[in-house]
C-alpha cells in the first residue's frame, strides 16, 4: 500500500540568521496510510504545531519533503494549493475563526473557495453538518448564537465540507465537558469511516489517543522519537514521563501494581477476566468510583 502522506528528512528553522533562530523540526521521517487514525503527542514546544502546518503547505520546509500521494507538495504551485484542500487543518479553539452571518455560510466558505458549483456546495454543507450533529434549523442561525461546543462543531464542519483526504486536528476537544468531548470524537470517527479518511490528531489526553488511534507519533525536542501503536508506545511509560508527558490511567495502575509486586496476569486469571486489559480497566473504574465517593462526601460536609 502506497502512503497517502509521507514526510522525508523534514527540517524547519524559525528566524534563520537572527538571534531568535530556532530549529522546530529536526530530520523528521514518517509515512501515513489512507484510513489510518494517527495520534501526535509531545510537550509544549516539541514541534507538533509546526509539523501540522508543514503537512498542508502552510509552512514551507527549510529542507526535506512533504509528499501527498507520492508528489512533493512544494514542487508545483498547483500541488501546494491542492494540498491545502486535500489536507484539512483544524486549529485549536477553531470557533474563534468563525465570521459569517449564518452557520450555513460559514461551512460553505471552504467549498466556495474551491470553485465548486452551488448544488455541490449545498450537498457538502448539509453532509458536513450531519457528520458533526448540526440540525437543518441550526444552519440558518448565526454561529455566534450557539454554545461553545456547537461553535466547535461548525468550525470542524467547515473543514470537513472540503472533504479532505487527510484531516488534521489540534486538540479538538480542548475546553469541552466530557459529553461534548465524546460527541466530537464520535463525529471525527464517523467522518473517517464514511470517507476512509486519514485522521491525525494532536491531543494531551492519553486516554483518547490510547483508545482511538492506530499509531502514535511522539515528538520531543523537535525530533520524532517514537512511531508505534499505542500499546507499544505506552510500554515505555518511564521514558514518556521523563519527557513531561502523561500516561493513561490504565498504564498508571499497571505500574502501581508492579511496584507492589502484583502479578497482574495471575490476578486476571483468578478474577476470571478474559484479558489483562479487562483487569486493569476493573482497577481503574474502582479507583474512579473511590474518587467520586470522596468528592461526594466532601460536597455533603
Amino acid at each position: 500500500m502506497n502512503p497517502i502522506l509521507e514526510v522525508k528528512d523534514l527540517n524547519y528553522i524559525y528566524s534563520i540568521g537572527t538571534p531568535f533562530e530556532h530549529k522546530a523540526l529536526d530530520n523528521v521521517n514518517f509515512a501515513v496510510n489512507r484510513g489510518e487514525f494517527i495520534g501526535i503527542i509531545g510537550h509544549t514546544g516539541s514541534g507538533k504545531s509546526t509539523l501540522m502546518q508543514q503537512l498542508n503547505g502552510l509552512l514551507k520546509p527549510t529542507s526535506g519533503n512533504v509528499l501527498l500521494d507520492g508528489q512533493d507538495i512544494w514542487s508545483d504551485k498547483k500541488l501546494t494549493r491542492q494540498a491545502r484542500f486535500r489536507v484539512g487543518l483544524v486549529f485549536q479553539y477553531p470557533e474563534y475563526q468563525l465570521f459569517e452571518e449564518t452557520v450555513y455560510k460559514d461551512i460553505a466558505f471552504g467549498p466556495k473557495n474551491m470553485g465548486l458549483k452551488p448544488e455541490e456546495i449545498d450537498r457538502r454543507v448539509r453532509e458536513a453538518a450531519s457528520f458533526v450533529g448540526l440540525t437543518e434549523k441550526q444552519l440558518e442561525v448565526s454561529p455566534f448564537d450557539l454554545s461553545g461546543g456547537q461553535k466547535r462543531r461548525v468550525a470542524i464542519a467547515g473543514v470537513i465540507a472540503m472533504e479532505p483526504e487527510v484531516l488534521i486536528l489540534d486538540e479538538p476537544t480542548a475546553g469541552l465537558d466530557p459529553v461534548g468531548r465524546a460527541e466530537i470524537l464520535a463525529n471525527i470517527e464517523s467522518y473517517r469511516k464514511a470517507k476512509n479518511a486519514t485522521i491525525m490528531m494532536v491531543s494531551h489526553s492519553m486516554e483518547d489517543v490510547a483508545r482511538l488511534t492506530d499509531r502514535l507519533l511522539v515528538m520531543n525536542g523537535s525530533k520524532l522519537v517514537m512511531d508505534a501503536p499505542p500499546a507499544e508506545v505506552f510500554a515505555h511509560a518511564q521514558e514518556l514521563l521523563q519527557m513531561g508527558l502523561n500516561i493513561p490511567q490504565v498504564t498508571q495502575v499497571f505500574l502501581h501494581l508492579q511496584k507492589l509486586g502484583v502479578d497482574v496476569k495471575t490476578v486476571s486469571v483468578l478474577l476470571g477476566h478474559s484479558s489483562v486489559q479487562t483487569t486493569l480497566d476493573y482497577y481503574v473504574h474502582s479507583l474512579l468510583d473511590q474518587q467520586r465517593l470522596a468528592v461526594d462526601k466532601l460536597s455533603v460536609s
